[in-house]
């Protein structure tokens, strides 16, 4: 596995340039932060380095502005936030590399900020370009890494400044998410649980194979439920299904029982003719008729999954159980967030619309750990050592 990573708090960061790559891809609306969790999770590392008298830059990049400068992509309404949260003024450059940046950085008094603008205003940040790699890398004397989320990009930013830098190490975000990762893997309380949902078997194909080999228990809920429910021969509808993933459906359902692991699919559907708001809907197990789609786990199922929550002592939850995005379709999915908020045991949650679920149920803090990564946080569970992870190793 992954050897241990030096984190920030063992570094002298005392006068010295200090870039930390934050994950400020957030969501904007008109020109303004609508979400600011992931500036939040970033304040404990920031905060840290600015009292321990570092001149601290910051990097991010924001959205998909594809190698182009995008005003609409400027990170300046993250500036903007930040201030108001570390109560100091958040410059923002004008660019993140070039002879004007080093200036302002030249500049900078021990415990000031600078917040560098849009990494993928160049197109060098995506493609690891090694010019662009050292243009940041001359920046600073020390890199640390506190963006989770990006650690699965093999990108200037990740990986490729870092062995330029003479000093390299973990933020405290980072730190945590591979602390709570890492424990599904190498060393969970037991019994062990993973519920996976979401649209796609195919997006999870790696992660339920790995996971397979260390579960006691799998539940399986959202559109791909689907695929799996087709696999065992029952009736379907007009539910999402895989067919080209259906033969790979029958050898994990086949894996599971191999080995004596459940893998617990819904009884139970919330189906309608369309996932639209307003269309009448009903509740049928087993099988689901023609001209229906299942939208949402039932309510037979939320109480079998709801069971399984509560024996476990270390839960994983990925993927909505449902169609999430409209109601009343939302209704497995916050089920499964308030199981999971009364559970006794190690609570974990990552995935865009599970940890939406969590926030807006209103039961973030009841959770042991949110993660902030997406495809990062799959792509850690596949049991692969992510590239901005290998980076920081020495």
């Amino acid at each position: 596995m992954n050897q241990p990573l030096k984190v920030l708090d063992q570094l002298d960061l005392n006068r010295k340039r200090v870039f930390i790559r934050v994950d400020f891809n957030v969501p904007l609306m008109e020109d303004r932060v609508s979400d600011t969790t992931r500036i939040e999770a970033a304040l404990p590392t920031i905060r840290y380095a600015l009292k321990k008298n570092a001149r601290v830059i910051l990097a991010s990049h924001l959205g998909r502005p594809k190698g182009e400068r995008k005003p609409e992509m400027s990170l300046k309404p993250v500036s903007m936030v930040l201030s108001r949260f570390i109560d100091a003024p958040v410059p923002l450059a004008p660019d993140c590399i070039g002879f004007e940046v080093e200036g302002m950085v030249d500049e900078m008094k021990p415990g000031e900020l600078l917040l560098l603008e849009n990494l993928r205003f160049h197109a060098g940040e995506e493609k690891n370009d090694p010019d662009f790699a050292r243009g940041l890398a001359a920046l600073t004397e020390v890199y640390v890494n506190d963006a989770f989320g990006t650690a699965h990009r093999a990108h200037a930013s990740t990986v490729g400044m870092v062995e330029y830098v003479p000093e390299r190490a973990a933020g405290f975000l980072l730190k945590r998410e591979c602390d709570y990762l890492g424990q599904i893997l190498e060393d969970p309380a037991r019994p062990l649980l993973a519920v996976l949902g979401g649209a796609k078997v195919s997006d999870k194909i790696q992660v339920i194979r790995n996971l397979l080999t260390r579960v006691d228990g799998l539940l399986v809920g959202g559109a791909m439920a689907y695929t799996f429910l087709r696999a065992q021969g029952r009736e379907t509808g007009e539910s999402l299904v895989e067919e080209d993933q259906l033969a790979l459906a029958k050898d994990l359902l086949s894996n599971s029982a191999d080995k004596n692991i459940p893998l617990l699919l819904p009884t139970d559907h919330v189906v309608a003719e369309r996932p639209e708001e307003g269309k009448r809907t009903s509740t049928v197990s087993g099988n689901i008729p023609k001209g229906k789609m299942g939208l949402d786990i039932g309510p037979e199922t939320i109480v079998a999954f709801g069971g399984e929550i509560e024996k476990a002592a270390t839960i994983f939850w990925n993927g909505p159980m449902g169609f999430f995005e409209v109601k009343p379709f939302d209704g497995g999915t916050l089920a499964i967030a308030e199981a999971m908020s009364k559970s006794k045991g190690v609570t974990i949650v990552g995935g865009g619309d599970s940890v939406a679920a969590v926030k807006r149920a209103g039961l973030a803090e009841a959770f042991s750990h949110v993660s902030t990564g997406g495809g990062a946080t799959l792509k850690f569970l596949e049991g692969d050592k992510l590239p901005g992870l290998a980076a920081l190793e020495f």
